[in-house]
């Protein structure tokens, strides 16, 4: 299976059959710290587990010498600086009135949350760290969990502030009157990452945003595929349609979604230009995994770590799962 199949191939996604709930990779870090606080408050607000993970690995230079065996099951000095750093987990939730489980993993923190990720609704990752978790997200391996996870990631960056989320508790969260803001290109991709949104916002009792982005050359990355990249600008007429295919998917949500102010908007620019300034506005960006070539494709690839390191805040990845209300849609596209 080549790589865009695999990208096409719809993940099977049932939530309540993922007992790990909301997955948080933690390695002790700042970042760390705060992407463990926005997990907490996630699972808290979607009354679900939250499952804290440390992972650890024997270093080659070490490992010929000793039993892998027992350096992996057993009382290893890689496999205590892990459990330390769940003790330090535990101190931060401590007061935290939902169910935790602390899991201490042996492997490459980014393999080990893609695997967990297959039992687990939601996965969150801090943007930067000690070089495990959230350091290998951005750094060699880029994008790896976001581009892998069999569940929606979210990328919490050194602007979330804790101080500023929290409510009666620590971790419940303020009323946030900033909308989720979702980024679609008419694929099946970027409505499943709609539907998510919606889902989102309406937990967080605020308005959703579906923001298409326009650029204004290669408009062949757009809904609107016979134009060519010498073709700059936009009719009115094309525009017009272009809002009108906007304003058909807003009723569509709005059908799954009756209680929840959904608006269509367009925007000129770059699909990293738009989504990065979005960030600015929300509460939460929600973005698909791959698209028809504009917002999603241009994230996990060369403009990826702009996107995510240039955020105002939480950003969620939705990659293509398996949901029966796209079956409704005026325009389903079918999914391998």
């Amino acid at each position: 299976m080549n790589e865009d199949s695999r990208h096409r191939k719809a993940v099977p996604y049932t939530p309540a059959s993922r007992a790990l709930g909301v997955i948080v990779g933690f390695d002790g870090s700042d970042q760390g710290s705060r992407a463990l606080h926005y997990a907490a408050v996630e699972a808290h607000r979607r009354d679900l587990q939250l499952t804290v993970i440390s992972a650890f690995t024997v270093p080659r230079a070490v490992a010929g010498y000793v039993d892998s065996a027992a350096e992996i099951t057993g009382d290893s000095l890689a496999r205590r600086g892990a459990e330390e750093v769940l003790d330090e987990a535990r101190d931060q939730l401590h007061g935290y009135p939902g169910h935790v489980e602390y899991r201490v993993e042996h492997g490459d923190a980014a393999g080990v949350m893609i695997a967990r990720s297959e039992n687990a609704t939601h996965a969150v990752v801090g943007g930067r760290g000690r070089g495990g978790f959230v350091g290998r997200l951005l750094g060699s391996v880029s994008s790896a969990l976001p581009a892998h996870a069999h569940c929606p990631t979210t990328v919490v960056n050194r602007r979330y502030d804790p101080d500023l989320v929290g409510g009666d508790t620590r971790f419940t969260a303020r009323r946030d009157a900033r909308p989720v803001i979702v980024g679609v290109d008419g694929s099946a991709h970027g409505r499943v990452a709609a539907l998510h949104a919606a889902e989102a916002a309406g937990l967080r009792g605020t308005s959703l945003q579906l923001l298409l982005a326009l650029p204004t050359i290669d408009s062949s990355l757009l809904w609107y595929a016979g134009r060519t990249a010498k073709e700059s600008g936009i009719t009115e007429l094309e525009m017009q349609g272009l809002q009108e295919r906007l304003d058909g998917d807003v009723r569509w949500l709005t059908g799954h979604f009756p209680d929840l102010s959904i608006e269509g908007i367009i925007e000129q620019g770059s699909p990293t230009q738009v989504m990065a300034h979005a960030t600015e506005r929300a509460q939460l960006t929600v973005l698909g995994t791959r698209g028809r070539g504009s917002i999603t494709s241009a994230l996990l690839g060369s403009v990826s770590r702009s996107v995510l390191m240039e955020a105002h805040g939480p950003v969620e990845i939705v990659p293509l799962l398996t949901d029966r209300r796209l079956n409704d849609h005026g325009e389903h596209e079918p999914v391998l």
